[in-house]
Parts: structure tokens; sequence; C-alpha cells
């Protein structure tokens, strides 16, 4: 039987605007984070880290994220989404300054805590602003473009932040981040209308009482499962991938900036696509062929040994087309879970789950990958590749539940729209 197509909904002006605003600051938080992989390498030697260390500076992000986003949850629906996404970026900002300003490994992993305190719950409320603001069959092709945000660091932001760090100090590319993130703060409260619809439906319960409320709902904790082992396998592998190219695969410092120029061209071309797939056809289908493709290419980049460098970018451009398969109808299906009124906790926990598997399998990466001097090839990171299409194996089987989930909401839904409607005929 063939899969049906699905009619998707146009956009509006303000729509639009919102979808680019939030792209935008995406950007920024996106690129606070993947800036540290191309940075590794300069990182551990300016900073004398081992590779243990380093993980745990990507880590400490990670936890810290997380637990800001359960924290969080509880009061999540009870604010104007804007005035929520205001304070925590502001935060995240002031963090991502006091990483430039760092000059030890402790106060470069204090400063990285910091940031996760606040940067960590900014995608959790992106992600409810979408799911209020645009019905589920708009919501693929959304996701496709906020998520462009992360080849466009790879494209823009981490070769300028590499140029930068190579004549400024790797601090700049810190600087650079924070300069970007002001002009994303001043579209947000001059240009950003109010969202307070979810104000209307809460229940009178403390925050406490909520979050409990969103933790133990059954269906919502598949969602969070899902989420977190989609999350993991890709933490494992991006922070030491500088590492691994230079001391490898004998890429340059030079030739470095071309690896992500041109991965981040591919998965800026192929993201809409996928957005837009996830909302014509079967959204769990589209994962999937994006997860077998991701399972391939982790096996073989790992298992790399020195290589032109025009067969490593095509590795990795194929690898990250996989991820962004997986990503884009992952997280649209997850967004049609919660209800209304739990969509900010729900969300805030959801991210509180990405970040803490992300931490974990930093911590795992950390201690898989060994590298016996500053510029000896990194050790068994070929075990990595195996570790992440296990992992990804399993996150099919909690993706292929959210999507029955789904669809039987979905159905419940058009049910009781009928029904109503024949009610109004016969009135």
């Amino acid at each position: 039987m063939s899969t049906p197509v699905i009619k998707a909904a146009a956009f509006t002006g303000y729509q639009k605007f919102i979808i680019f605003l939030l792209a935008f600051l995406q950007f920024t938080v996106v690129l606070d984070f993947v800036i540290l992989s191309p940075l590794g390498d300069t990182l551990m030697k300016s900073l004398d880290m081992t590779t243990s260390q380093f993980g745990s500076v990507v880590s400490a992000y990670a936890f810290s994220a997380g637990t800001a986003g359960i924290l969080a949850a509880g009061f999540a629906d009870r604010f104007d989404r804007k005035k929520m996404l205001l304070f925590f970026y502001i935060g995240f900002l002031i963090g991502t300054a006091f990483c430039g300003f760092s000059n030890s490994y402790w106060m470069l992993f204090s400063a990285r805590i910091f940031t996760g305190l606040f940067g960590g719950v900014i995608t959790a409320i992106s992600m409810a602003i979408i799911t209020d603001l645009f019905v589920i069959n708009q919501r693929g092709r959304v996701m496709g473009f906020v998520q462009m945000a992360f080849a466009v660091s790879q494209i823009l932001g981490i070769p300028a932040g590499l140029y930068l760090a190579n004549h400024l100090g790797w601090e700049s590319s810190f600087f650079m981040i924070v300069i970007l993130g002001l002009i994303v703060g001043v579209a947000v409260v001059f240009k950003m209308k109010p969202i307070r619809e979810h104000l209307l439906i809460q229940e009178k319960k403390n925050a406490f009482s909520h979050l409990i409320k969103t933790l133990s709902n059954k269906k919502y904790q598949t969602g969070f499962l899902a989420i977190a082992f989609l999350s993991i396998g890709g933490f494992m592998l991006m922070p030491f991938s500088s590492a691994f190219l230079i001391n490898n695969i004998n890429i340059t410092e030079a030739e470095l900036p071309l690896v992500f120029l041109f991965t981040g061209l591919s998965t800026i071309i192929v993201m809409p696509i996928i957005g837009k797939l996830s909302d014509k056809f079967n959204k769990f289908y589209v994962f999937a062929i994006g997860s077998v493709l991701t399972i391939i290419m982790a096996i073989i980049y790992t298992s790399l040994t020195p290589a032109p460098l025009w067969l490593v970018v095509v590795i990795n451009m194929i690898l990250f087309m996989g991820i962004m398969g997986r990503a884009i109808p992952a997280n649209t299906l997850n967004t049609a879970i919660p209800e209304k009124e739990d969509r900010g906790a729900y969300m805030s926990i959801t991210s509180s789950m990405q970040q803490m598997a992300g931490g974990i399998g930093a911590l795992i990466a950390g201690a898989i990958v060994v590298q016996p001097t500053k510029t000896s090839p990194l050790e068994n990171y070929d075990t990595m590749g195996i570790v992440v299409g296990v992992i990804t194996l399993v996150c099919i089987y909690f993706v292929y539940r959210v999507s029955r989930m789904t669809k039987k909401a979905q159905k419940d839904t058009s049910e009781v729209e009928a029904a109503t409607e024949k009610v109004v005929e016969a009135a």
C-alpha cells in the first residue's frame, strides 16, 4: 500500500519571521557547543588537558543543561514563552563570554557549567514555541529550517571561529558568538510577540506537581527515551572529531575548516528536503532510512586511516546527511506527544534527557578514546563507531513507538472533529 501524501499548510509572514529568528538564535546556541570540537586539539594543547578532561568539559555543559531543564520544567508553562526565552538567552550569552575569558581547565570547566544552566533550556523553549505556533503538518519544514542552524554553524560559524582562533586566539571564537547573540536578543525584544495562550488552560498546581505529573506520564516517558538515545551517539563522535582528523587522518589545521565547510554545505541543502519529506510522507520511514545510513557511515568514518582530503569530506557529508535524516523526523514526531498545557514542561524535560544523554556519551567517549601524547594518533576511536551503531538500533525501536502514539493521537483528534462537525450540522 502506498504512503499517503499529506497537503502541507502554507506559512504566514509572521511565521516566516519566527522561523528565521529561531534559526538564527539556534545557530548561536549550536555554535557555542560545536565550536568545542574543532577547537578540541588547540584547547587540549593550550590548556594542557587530557582526552578525559576534554570529555569532562564537553559533558559539563550537557549535565548542567540537563539539570536546568528538569528544574525549569515545572515553571516552563507558567510564563510568557518570550520572557522565558529572553531570560535564559541572556544568561547563556554571559556564560559564553566567561568561556572566552578562561585561562585554565578548571575555569573553562566552570564556565561551561554556567553556560549550560541557561543554554540547555533555550532549545526546549524554542521547541515549545514551534509547537504553539505551527500545526503538525508544518513542523517538519520548520524543524528542517531551524535545525539548519547546525549546517550554517559548519559553513560559516566554525570556519570563521577557526580563522579568528588562528589569528586572535581561541578565546575570540566565543566572543564572536556573544556579539551575534546580542543581535538576536534585540530582535526578540522588539519583534517577537508575547506567547501566552498556554497560560489560559493551566491547572491550579504548583511547579513541583506539574513536573511530577509530566515525568510520570508513561506516554511522555517513551518520548524522553527516544530523544535521549537519538542524542547519545552524536555526542560520542563530536568531541574528538578534530583531534581524530588531525592526528589519525593527517588533515592539517589549514584543511580542517574545509571539512566543516563542505559538510555544512551538504547538510544545508539536504535539511529542507528532509523537512519536506517528513511533512509529506511517513515520518518514521524517513527516520529509519536516515538511521541505517548513519550506522553504516559511522562505522566507516571511525575506521578511517590516513586518506586524501576529498574522501574525508565525502564521507563526512554522507554521515551528516544520515544524522540529519534522523533528527528532523524524530524531533517532529516528538512535538506531537505532549498536551498543550504540558508542552513547555515536556520540551524542557526532553531537552534535559537529550543533554544528559549527550553528557554520558561524551564521558564514555573520553573513557574509550586514548591519546598517549599530545600529537600521537587517537586509539580505540573505531570502537565508538560500533557503539554508535548499537545505540542507533535501540533508538529506532523507541521512535517507532513514538510514531505509533502520534498516529493514534491524530486519529482520535480527527474522530472528535468529525463528530463535532456532525453535531453542528444537525443543529
